[in-house]
């Protein structure tokens, strides 16, 4: 038999990959379960010989991290839902339907994409403070409404599914919404796993934003929490700042777990059978 030395160089290489990549979270939670002592140890304490459970705890005291989740999540799931509202019409008429000025709205759609938040923060800001929205949660949500790259990757798949399908179906009497409902968003559930997914991803760790837009406790969401233990524990306490870090991730880990395979799919050109 002969030596494959193409193959397993190609497995070397996606296991070097995988631990490169896997890596600063296993960090995380070996420091997460070390003593401040084994911490602050040289050479670095690979393995904590007593895991520390009560570092979680102590993170969680370390402020009202009740409410900070409880905001992280309505502002993301918010975020997400909104998103799918004015995403997938708008991706289904640029796929499917001819209208003046099509081109032009297109472009200006991915030209919003290419547009960094920081760069358009301070109008944000000035109107919202205008419209007296500054101490709610709605800052966080509202710039967020629409999303470019979903609307450009949905529009992908849509454009990929037979227009005979879909005159077929008004054929039928269905409606524009039946269409939409029964059709699009069926066939292409793997773009819009992947969507769902990067904007959890996204604003979930989004720190920037919550951190202009917020000036209250009430209102802050989890990422400004786990900073705050900085100023809690001291720059120091790196147990307990990475047992808050891992609390952060965990959500994002066990999502990615369910969504991965659609990822996978969403990036591969398969016909519509």
């Amino acid at each position: 038999m002969e030596f494959n030395y193409g193959r397993w160089l190609g497995v070397i290489l996606k296991i070097a990959m995988g631990l490169f990549f896997i890596f600063p979270f296993l960090w995380m939670l070996s420091t997460a379960l070390q003593t401040l002592k084994e911490t602050l140890s040289f050479p670095p304490v690979w393995i904590p010989a007593s895991p520390q459970w009560d570092n979680f705890v102590r993170a969680m005291n370390g402020g009202p991290f009740a409410i900070y989740a409880k905001n992280s999540l309505i502002i993301t799931g918010s975020i997400i839902v909104l998103q799918f509202l004015i995403m997938i019409p708008a991706a289904y008429a640029f796929a499917k339907y001819s209208f003046v000025g099509k081109p032009l709205f297109f472009g200006m759609t991915l030209l919003a994409f290419m547009i960094p938040t920081q760069v358009t923060f301070i109008p944000v800001y000035l109107l919202l403070a205008d419209w007296g929205l500054i101490r709610t949660l709605w800052p966080q949500i509202i710039p967020f409404m629409t999303n470019a790259f979903g609307i450009f990757l949905l529009r992908q798949y849509f454009m990929q599914i037979p227009q005979e399908l879909i005159e077929s179906a008004k054929l039928d009497n269905a409606t524009e919404f039946k269409l939409i409902w029964r059709i699009m968003i069926p066939m292409s559930r793997p773009a819009l796993a992947t969507i769902a997914l990067f904007s959890f991803v996204s604003h979930w760790n989004d720190y920037f934003w919550p951190l202009v837009m917020t000036d209250s406790v009430s209102i802050r969401p989890l990422t400004l929490g786990i900073a705050a233990l900085k100023e809690t524990e001291g720059i120091t306490n790196w147990h307990v700042i990475m047992a808050g870090n891992a609390v952060l991730v965990g959500p994002i880990l066990v999502v990615y777990a369910f969504f991965s395979r659609q990822i996978v799919r969403a990036f591969v050109y398969s016909g519509i059978k």
